[in-house]
């Protein structure tokens, strides 16, 4: 019976045929793990017409044939001579190979390879962007967690509690309920802080009239959401309620927008026009979000260049934000399943301003 691993080797075989070539060199971990089901961290992935070869080291034969018995393992110390070694064996005639390649390395394969070497980036990564319905079912786990990771925060979060200090009990807490690991640096920025976009948690106290911005993502069971949001401790400068309600109804107007056949540019122009009807166009100068999955920041994107028309099965973040220089910033974000019809909204929790 066909895995959920085979099947997306399948696909990849299609474009694989499509491309002309006829065996794919994989270096990136998370396309490893993709496409084979292997968690180690050494090691490439060959896929042939026929075959998937995995070739590692020695460190990770007994994890393969508990964990990945369905890979061909191929145990070496010096993968890509074996790869070589295989792919004239196999009479492969062009061999594709990914970015993440280092220039050393293709340089040394284009001296001894027995094919033609072919750059085939983004392939796979296009394949990861549609879910399944099992990885859909992860990424909405994800999602729940995060929601509960989320009330938790707003039962710690109090005066005085330095940020970074915040950040470590939502850390504990998202990992002691099942996350193997934050998916990037959290970030905890209050007061004025919050008008950086990627202040990271710093020992700066939390204190009454500050507005809170939380962004967080986690890995469970290898898949990640990517939520944001700002929240009050007391009363507020009034002008930081203002753009609170401006990003969250940019927010859900893009969010509303969001269906099969939109481009990311479309997506991105709905919700920053209207952040620039209101005044505010030259203090929202990032994307208006990404999709999400293996790794945090994948296709499809959603900016003002972006021409990827969405597809079903795709899972992307909208996150809109107002920065105000010495006053503070609000930036919210949810995680939405593009659908046959629409979308569904993952994390939809939380939505309304929230004071503490």
């Amino acid at each position: 019976m066909m895995n959920e691993f085979d099947k997306r080797c399948r696909r990849l075989r299609q474009k694989m045929q499509e491309a002309s070539v006829d065996a794919y060199l994989v270096t990136s971990p998370d396309n490893i793990y993709y496409l084979s089901g292997f968690t180690g961290d050494a090691g490439v992935l060959l896929v042939t017409e026929q075959e998937r070869y995995l070739i590692t080291d020695a460190r990770f034969e007994t994890q393969i044939a508990q964990t990945n018995p369905w890979l061909k393992a191929v145990i070496t110390r010096d993968y890509f001579r074996q790869a070589l070694e295989l792919c004239e064996r196999e009479h492969v005639v062009a061999l594709a190979f990914e970015e993440s390649l280092s220039y050393q390395v293709y340089d040394q394969l284009d001296e001894y390879a027995p094919c033609d070497l072919v750059a085939l980036s983004g392939l796979i990564e296009t394949l990861r962007s549609q879910k399944s319905a099992v990885e859909i079912e992860k990424i909405k786990a994800s999602c729940r967690l995060a929601k509960a990771g989320f009330e938790h925060v707003l039962k710690a979060a109090r005066p005085g509690l330095e940020e970074r200090d915040l950040a470590l009990e939502l850390d504990h807490y998202m990992r002691k309920n099942g996350a193997s690991q934050a998916s990037f640096e959290t970030i905890v920025a209050s007061g004025t802080r919050s008008a950086l976009p990627h202040g990271v948690a710093s020992n700066k106290k939390l204190a009454s009239g500050d507005l809170v911005t939380l962004d967080y993502g986690y890995f469970l069971d290898h898949y990640t959401s990517d939520v944001t949001r700002t929240f009050a401790l007391g009363k507020v400068d009034p002008r930081l309620k203002e753009i609170y309600n401006i990003v969250s109804e940019a927010k859900q107007l893009t969010i509303e927008a969001v269906r099969p056949g939109i481009t990311g540019k479309e997506l991105d122009q709905i919700g920053r026009e209207y952040i620039t009807q209101k005044g505010y166009d030259k203090y929202f100068e990032h994307g208006m979000g990404h999709g999400i999955g293996l790794n945090v920041h994948e296709g499809p994107y959603i900016g003002k260049t972006s021409t990827e028309v969405l597809q079903p099965g795709q899972v992307i973040t909208i996150e809109p934000g107002i920065y105000l220089p010495d006053l503070g910033g609000v930036r919210l974000e949810d995680d939405v399943l593009v659908t046959e019809t629409g979308y569904e909204n993952l994390t939809d929790f939380y939505q309304e301003y929230y004071e503490i």
